[in-house]
């Protein structure tokens, strides 16, 4: 699997760019906004996801790897493929996507083309829950972090791996959390909050 891809932009189009990378040209399928920030010529380092179908193996390309979790979770979704996942990107950041659903706004998704109202209230109710935007009670957006379901499923499986009871990692998960609640943290950074909980719980 390609998780990421460093070298130079050989080609822009609109929505997509050619990643020069040690001679090789990887096509890679990015949003429009993001095409508007590179340049030709210039050295740029994407995380990736591989899309592999019977005709063809498509490359998506994402600033960091919070959207790219957040393009997982959406292809997780029945009906919703690469295509619309990389549409709702283009239309909301992983910020703006968490307060979409968590306010249930399904008019934030249906600006997205092919997404209508059946797939909007789809995406909401599948994603309810499993993007957590800290500070929504402020309504500052830009200080919202998300934090994927697969990341949380990570750690409780980590602890449970370590001999921890499972509602016990699920609660210790939930609670490093609510501590966390300014950061977007990575595997490592949740299992040691998590940790420590398990530690002060004894």
């Amino acid at each position: 699997m390609i998780a990421s891809l460093t070298g130079l932009v050989a080609h822009l189009g609109a929505s997509s760019v050619v990643l020069d990378v040690s001679g090789v040209g990887y096509h890679v399928q990015i949003t429009p906004a993001h095409a508007l920030e590179l340049r030709h010529g210039a050295e740029v380092r994407l995380t990736t996801a591989l899309v592999v179908r019977e005709d063809a193996m498509l490359l998506y390309g994402f600033r960091d790897q919070s959207e790219r979790e957040v393009f997982d979770q959406l292809t997780g979704i029945s009906g919703v493929g690469p295509k619309s996942a990389l549409g709702v990107l283009s239309q909301l950041g992983p910020d703006e996507l968490a307060l979409a659903v968590e306010q249930e706004d399904e008019k934030a998704f249906k600006q997205v083309p092919g997404v209508g109202p059946k797939t909007a209230k789809l995406i909401i109710l599948q994603l309810m829950g499993k993007l957590r935007a800290p500070g929504a009670a402020s309504g500052e957006v830009g200080t919202r972090a998300i934090v994927s379901a697969s990341t949380s499923d990570d750690v409780v499986e980590a602890l449970v791996g370590l001999g921890t009871p499972q509602k016990q990692a699920v609660m210790a998960v939930e609670t490093a959390l609510e501590r966390l609640d300014n950061e977007v943290p990575d595997v490592p950074t949740l299992l040691r909050a998590a940790l420590r909980e398990l530690g002060g719980a004894r």
